[in-house]
């Protein structure tokens, strides 16, 4: 299964701000920067991470995003499911001469359900700690495949 774009950017994302220092400010388009990512792609992710309760958003002199109290705790698989909102294969975009006979879309799902089941056991924080409980420094560089769109 391959994620799509914007969920792997938000988990970027809440990795990022999740290993920062603490009282560090980040504002959208400074990620979108250190992610090599489009600013107006995180945008839109920062304001679905907004809507689920992961991030908060202050706009203003002072302002930026940072982690909602908890984030880090969220399991990824719930966070995943609410990042991915599409099936996995899309039948009637394709209009398809076999969906009557199919059962494609049903075990891919199960498939899905299975990947995401994995990963409810897993949070942000299983994936920025150490075993020894010290948080693992980021590197950021640039991507040398480009920005990602």
């Amino acid at each position: 299964m391959q994620l799509t774009m914007f969920s792997d950017l938000g988990l970027r994302l809440v990795m990022r701000l999740a290993a920062a220092e603490e009282g560090q400010r980040f504002t959208a388009r400074g990620v979108a920067a250190e992610l090599n990512a489009s600013p107006a792609h995180v945008a839109k992710v920062v304001t679905r991470l907004g809507e689920l309760g992961v991030l908060v958003a202050t706009r203003g002199r002072g302002g930026g995003i940072r982690l909602a109290e908890g984030a880090t705790g969220r399991s990824l698989g719930g966070l995943l499911r609410a990042l991915e909102t599409g099936e996995v294969i899309d039948c009637e975009a394709a209009e398809c001469p076999i969906i009557p006979f199919c059962r494609l879309r049903g075990v891919l799902a199960e498939a899905q359900e299975a990947f995401f089941a994995h990963l409810d056991g897993l949070t942000v924080d299983d994936l920025i700690v150490r075993e020894g409980g010290g948080a693992v420094p980021l590197t950021l560089s640039p991507s040398p495949r480009g920005r990602i769109r």
